[in-house]
C-alpha cells in the first residue's frame, strides 16, 4: 500500500527523459549519473541524492523543482494555502507605484514590530499565519516607505520581502521566491545598506542551489562576500559573512568539492567563535549551532552518510533554536539514516521533523522523498508509518 502519489521523482525523470528523446544510457552519459543508478531511480528502487537530481536536472535543462514536483499544488489547494499566493504576488508588484492614497500607514515602529513578528513566526514554522498576513503588511509598508523616504522604511520593507521569499520557498513557488528577492535588492539599495546587499546575494545563491545550478550559486556566494566587505565593521556584517560561507559550504558539498566545502565550514566556524549565537541578526540563526548543522548537511552532500549521522548524534540543538531550522535538520538526518539502511531511525527522525514544525515538514521535499524511500524499502508497513504518509497528503 502506498500513501503517497505514484508520480514521484523517478517517474518524472523517466517522463522528462522520454520527452527529450533520450535513452537511459544517453541521459546517464549526459548527466554523469551511473547507468545502473539511473535505472533504479526511474524504477523507484533507489532514491536520488541531491547531487544526482542536480546532475539530471542540468542534463535535461529543467529545474530541480520540476523533478521534485514542487509546488505540491493539490495539497496546497486542500490546505487552502494556494489562495494566499495571489495576494503576495500582487503586493510584490506595487513596489514602484509610490504612495497609495487609500492606505493610512501606521508609524514605522509599529510596522517594524509586526515585521519582526512575522520573521519570528516563519522561523517557528507558522507558514499559514505568515502567508495570511504578509501581503497586507507589504502594501502598508510600501506606502510608509515612499512617504517617509528614509532608510528605516526601506529596511522594514526589505525584511518583509525576505519573509515573502521564505514563504514562497517553503511552499515551493520558485518564481515567486525570485521575485521577492528582486524586490529585497531594490529596497536594500534605497536604504544604502550593504549588509542587506550581502544577505540578498546569499538568498539569491540559495535559489540556484535549489535548482541545481551550482556554478552560478558559487559565483553569487563570492559576489556576496565581496559585497559584504563594503559594509561598516559590525557584528551584523560578520554574521552575514559567516552565513555566506555556510551557503558556500553546501554549494561545494553538492558539487562534491570536499576541500572547498570544508574550507567554507572552517571559516564560518572562525566567525561564529567571534560572534557567538546570533539567532536574531537578520533572523539567519547564525552561530556555532548552525555551523554544526551545516557540517552534518555537507557530509551528507558528500555522500558520507555514516559521518553525518555520527556528527548529528553528537550535536545538541538548543531548545530555543528556530523550529524551522531544527525541522530541516531532522529531515536531512532522516535522509542520511535511510541511505545507511537505518530505516527505523530514519522514520524516527521524520517524526521529529514533523513534531518540530509540522506545516514546514508537510511541504519539505526532503521529508517527502525520504518517506517515499522508506515506503519502498519497507515490505510490511506499520500503522504509524502509513498514517504519516496520509498526513503528508491530507487536509489539516
Amino acid at each position: 500500500m502506498h500513501a503517497l502519489p505514484q508520480d514521484g521523482p523517478g517517474v518524472r525523470i523517466a517522463r522528462l527523459r522520454r520527452e527529450r528523446h533520450l535513452t537511459q544510457r544517453g541521459l546517464a552519459d549526459l548527466s554523469k549519473v551511473p547507468y545502473n543508478t539511473l535505472i533504479k531511480i526511474e524504477q523507484g528502487r533507489l532514491e536520488a541524492t541531491p547531487h544526482a537530481v542536480a546532475q539530471l536536472a542540468r542534463a535535461m535543462r529543467v529545474g530541480v523543482s520540476t523533478i521534485q514536483g514542487q509546488p505540491y499544488e493539490d495539497d496546497l489547494r486542500a490546505d487552502e494555502l494556494d489562495l494566499l499566493i495571489g495576494p503576495i504576488r500582487e503586493a510584490l508588484d506595487v513596489y514602484d507605484l509610490g504612495v497609495d492614497p487609500e492606505i493610512a500607514p501606521r508609524p514605522l515602529q509599529v510596522l517594524r514590530e509586526e515585521s519582526e513578528g512575522l520573521c519570528a513566526a516563519v522561523r517557528a514554522g507558522e507558514i499559514k499565519r505568515v502567508a495570511s498576513n504578509v501581503a497586507a503588511l507589504i502594501e502598508e509598508t510600501t506606502t510608509a516607505a515612499h512617504t517617509h523616504g528614509g532608510s528605516d522604511g526601506w529596511l522594514i520593507l526589505a525584511s518583509l520581502y525576505r519573509t515573502s521569499y521564505d514563504v514562497a520557498t517553503k511552499l515551493g513557488y520558485a518564481d515567486l521566491a525570485q521575485l521577492a528577492l528582486t524586490r529585497l535588492d531594490w529596497a536594500a539599495q534605497r536604504a544604502s545598506n550593504a549588509v542587506f546587499g550581502g544577505a540578498y546575494q546569499y538568498f539569491r545563491a540559495l535559489t540556484y542551489l535549489r535548482e541545481g545550478k551550482l556554478r552560478t550559486g558559487q559565483r553569487l556566494i563570492e559576489l556576496g562576500l565581496r559585497t559584504i566587505e563594503q559594509a561598516d565593521s559590525s557584528r551584523e556584517r560578520e554574521v552575514v559573512k559567516g552565513q555566506l560561507h555556510l551557503g558556500g559550504s553546501v554549494m561545494a558539498g553538492r558539487a562534491h568539492d570536499e576541500v572547498q566545502a570544508m574550507g567554507h565550514i572552517a571559516e564560518a566556524q572562525r566567525i561564529a567563535d567571534q560572534t557567538g549565537e546570533a539567532p536574531r541578526v537578520l533572523w539567519m540563526a547564525f552561530g556555532g549551532t548552525n555551523v554544526g548543522v551545516h557540517r552534518v548537511s555537507v557530509l551528507a552532500e558528500l555522500d558520507k552518510y555514516d559521518k553525518a549521522v555520527e556528527m548529528a548524534r553528537e550535536m545538541l540543538i538548543p531548545h530555543d533554536w528556530p523550529k524551522s531550522r531544527t525541522s530541516h535538520h531532522w529531515a536531512e538526518v532522516a535522509r542520511s539514516q535511510m541511505w545507511l539502511g537505518k530505516l527505523d531511525a530514519s522514520f524516527a527522525s521524520l517524526l521529529k521533523a514533523r513534531k518540530t514544525a509540522p506545516q514546514q515538514a508537510k511541504y519539505h521535499p526532503t521529508v517527502r522523498e525520504t518517506y517515499a524511500g522508506l515506503e519502498a524499502a519497507h515490505r510490511r508497513l506499520p500503522e504509524t508509518f502509513l498514517s504519516y504518509g496520509s498526513w503528508l497528503t491530507s487536509q489539516p
